[in-house]
């Protein structure tokens, strides 16, 4: 039998995997009183699928990936559009060619467009970074601009810190766009489970061989011995009781309002980047066809980052400095020398994932760890 820690994508998968590839028994085991982790959502009143922890929109170019989902559940295309707060104008995200044309005038985005397509090809995504480390003036000077009016003040929000402290391969997630392509992603594959991730979820651990267990921590197994392999996707520092420090996370809080009205915003998803104390409101009526019809009802949900406290909150983002880096391999050294114990997932390899990441990373574990 083994255990598995964690109902999240990760925990559910390999849940999954071992209960109908290997015909094993599985306890899967979740603190919270729901599966699904993070991508849980849940249908209100008004009908409307609520993502409870912030939006998740999921995206690929992973065929394996594409295809392990859609044995479950079918997926409604859906193409995530994201605006931008900047001046008191709503500009498309990731930063593009139309956004260029929103905050300067014609005659100067004119320019500045034949600069850029005389050193980029179009189509082309180039970090922030290179154009603040240009040489060329006008592109510094650009490059600045949408440093500070996009990224800067959005991401000491976001993570508490400023960007120069935070791995580049954070920094790295927001390019400038040179084409007029306003989704957010560019993914062969995007799109949301029919019915919720929830759905989705309860689906893949459907399974005669796996019992669920919620409101269940790790430390309330007490025969741990018993089980083949202990697969564990919760806080790699709280495994180990925190012998080497606490890990820092950045948690969120959303306030969730609902309005009389048909729609609050033009799309799903605005970001403030600079002004207010959130980053960001979702308003989930966007996400599927048959809630888009919905009258005189919607809501939204107002994000804001905060501090991770330990029994208080929720560790959403691993905060990825050098300071925390060096504890986290710390005991990712201690987890190679267990034997029974295999740690995956975002707060367990203290990295940030997106779905489809952390989907091939369980099924590449599966293969590779539990099925040899």
């Amino acid at each position: 039998m083994y255990l598995v820690v964690g109902a999240g994508l990760a925990g559910s998968v390999i849940s999954e995997r071992i209960a109908n590839v290997l015909d094993k028994k599985v306890l899967l085991i979740d603190r919270r009183n729901h599966i699904g982790g993070n991508v849980y959502d849940y249908k209100n009143s008004n009908g409307i699928y609520i993502h409870k922890y912030g939006p998740h929109i999921f995206h690929t170019n992973k065929e394996k990936v594409w295809s392990y989902l859609n044995f479950f559940v079918d997926f409604e295309q859906y193409y995530h559009r994201v605006l931008a707060v900047v001046d008191g104008m709503k500009i498309p995200l990731p930063f593009n060619i139309n956004s260029l044309f929103k905050v300067f005038p014609k005659i100067k985005s004119d320019k500045l467009l034949d600069l850029l397509l005389n050193k980029y090809e179009f189509g082309e995504e180039v970090p922030i970074l290179d154009f603040i480390e240009s040489d060329n003036k006008t592109l510094n000077k650009l490059g600045e601009f949408i440093y500070e009016k996009i990224f800067l003040h959005y991401t000491i929000k976001q993570w508490g810190l400023s960007p120069e402290d935070i791995d580049k391969a954070v920094t790295s997630r927001v390019p400038i766009r040179l084409s007029e392509d306003n989704r957010y992603f560019k993914d062969k594959y995007q799109g949301l489970p029919e019915n919720g991730y929830t759905n989705m979820i309860k689906k893949m651990i459907d399974s005669s061989n796996i019992e669920v267990s919620l409101d269940t921590g790790f430390n309330d197994i007490t025969d741990q011995d018993k089980f083949d392999k202990i697969i564990y996707t919760g806080c790699i520092d709280e495994y180990f009781n925190f012998k080497y420090g606490e890990l820092d996370y950045r948690s969120l809080n959303f306030e969730n309002k609902e309005y009389g009205i048909d729609k609050f915003q033009e799309t799903s998803q605005v970001n403030y980047p600079n002004d207010y104390n959130y980053t960001r409101i979702t308003e989930p009526k966007h996400f599927y066809r048959a809630t888009s019809g919905i009258k005189n009802r919607t809501n939204i949900l107002i994000e804001y980052p905060t501090e991770y406290s330990r029994d208080k909150n929720e560790p959403y983002y691993p905060v990825l400095d050098e300071y925390n880096k060096k504890i986290y391999n710390k005991y990712n050294d201690d987890g190679k020398n267990l034997d029974n114990t295999i740690f995956i997932g975002r707060l367990a390899d203290y990295k940030y994932y997106n779905m489809d990441d952390i989907i091939a990373k369980a099924l590449h574990v599966f293969k590779n760890k539990i099925r040899e």
